[in-house]
């Protein structure tokens, strides 16, 4: 009887390891298509290969739940030696994974429980459900079957409507500050906001509020031509006061400077 189960062991843990074998050498494969042939690799492929590791690992789990097979929770696996060195005969069976089987890694590889840490987050989840009252946790179980059903209807629409909603999402986006916008037009219309200092440098006559020309001010404070008379000049004087304008007496004044002026009338 010891030695059918014996047996039958022998049988299960070969079948698993074939049935492992395949699975790892699936992932190896879709591995290597996806880091080296993803230019040329389309979605129905990977679609295929997904469907591929979906049927192993359903296999194994029927192989596991067979009723031929045996119950692996009841079989104990004891480590019977520990050796800080490199094993090479360990490194080539796990395919230079695990070189050394000491006592740091055969807690990790012979574990049967979680880590305490996953264990605690565990017990802190639980005691969090069942905190939650029924209404709130039917509230959130629609919520959440409301995020899904939203998730589902866009990757099952076509990839068209996809790109027209996000480009409609960008055309309504703002491109701009309407604060900044405003602030802009009161500083070009009205001058709000902006700094009186004058720039250093020469002012450009005629401009508005620069210069001595328009600060109410008489724009000719006296007129002297060489060759005229003083009561001309006196005349020059009383008619000041008019920016913009030059007197007529002013006028004849030049011209005759410039007469007088003339070489030939030297």
């Amino acid at each position: 009887m010891q030695q059918r189960e014996e047996k039958q062991l022998e049988a299960a843990v070969e079948s698993l390891t074939s049935r492992v074998a395949h699975v790892k050498n699936s992932l190896q494969s879709f591995i290597y298509k996806l880091e080296n042939e993803y230019e040329r690799l389309t979605w129905p492929s990977v679609l295929d290969n997904f469907a591929l590791l979906s049927g192993q690992l359903n296999t194994i789990n029927k192989l596991l739940k067979n009723d031929k097979t045996p119950s692996f929770r009841n079989q104990v696996v004891i480590p019977l030696l520990l050796n800080p060195d490199r094993d090479e005969d360990l490194a080539k069976l796990t395919e230079q994974r695990v070189p050394v089987f000491s006592h740091e890694i055969v807690p990790d590889h012979l574990r049967t429980k979680p880590d305490p840490d996953v264990e605690e987050q565990e017990k802190h989840l639980s005691t969090e459900a069942v905190r939650i009252g029924p209404d709130a946790a039917q509230k959130q179980i629609q919520t959440l079957n409301k995020l899904c059903s939203s998730l589902l209807e866009k990757l099952n629409n076509p990839r068209e409507d996809r790109e027209s909603e996000n480009a409609a999402l960008r055309q309504n986006k703002p491109s701009f500050n309407p604060a900044d916008t405003t602030a802009l037009v009161a500083a070009v219309a009205f001058g709000k906001n902006l700094s009186k200092c004058r720039p250093p440098g020469p002012v450009a006559p005629g401009h508005p509020g620069q210069g001595p020309m328009m600060t109410g001010g008489p724009t000719l404070q006296q007129v002297t031509i060489g060759g005229g008379s003083g009561h001309q000049g006196g005349q020059g004087a009383q008619q000041t006061g008019q920016p913009g304008k030059m007197p007529s007496n002013i006028k004849t004044n030049i011209k005759s400077a410039s007469a007088s002026m003339h070489p030939y009338n030297r």
